[in-house]
């Protein structure tokens, strides 16, 4: 209706109180509640939606389509298309999304780079030298 893609079905939950340490792969849509130590990745072939709830702690990677942060990543994150970060989201890492919601009171501790394209921005590019004219006398 209004040009939205409709988000996959949130499948799978990790409640208040668990902890998984190692890598987690999800496809469709996760919930977290609780802590993960590891790379928590949704799949690329399929449509993914992220959601790390306030309780929620993350201590590595982040990837999926559409990531909603409102809990603590110590870690990178990479939204494939839309990063939207809630209140009480705070990231330390780099941060790489094609679309960005941020609303007050969020915290990024590190480098913001949109995706361009199929391509994400570098921030540290090359800029050319820049040449003083003498001063002749």
């Amino acid at each position: 209706m209004f040009n939205r893609k409709k988000q996959p079905p949130i499948k799978t939950l990790v409640a208040l109180g668990c902890q998984i340490d190692g890598n987690f792969q999800f496809a469709d849509g996760l919930r977290l509640d609780g802590s993960i130590q590891g790379n928590l990745v949704g799949q690329a072939d399929h449509p993914s939606i992220l959601v790390i709830a306030e309780t929620a702690v993350v201590v590595g990677e982040v990837h999926a389509d559409h990531v909603i942060i409102n809990g603590k990543v110590d870690g990178p994150v990479h939204a494939r298309q839309m990063l939207e970060l809630q209140p009480k989201a705070r990231i330390t890492g780099d941060v790489t999304y094609k679309l960005l919601e941020m609303h007050q009171g969020a915290l990024v501790t590190g480098k913001l780079c949109p995706i361009v394209g199929d391509i994400p921005a570098t921030v540290s590019e090359e800029k050319p030298t820049l040449k003083l004219a003498a001063n002749n006398q």
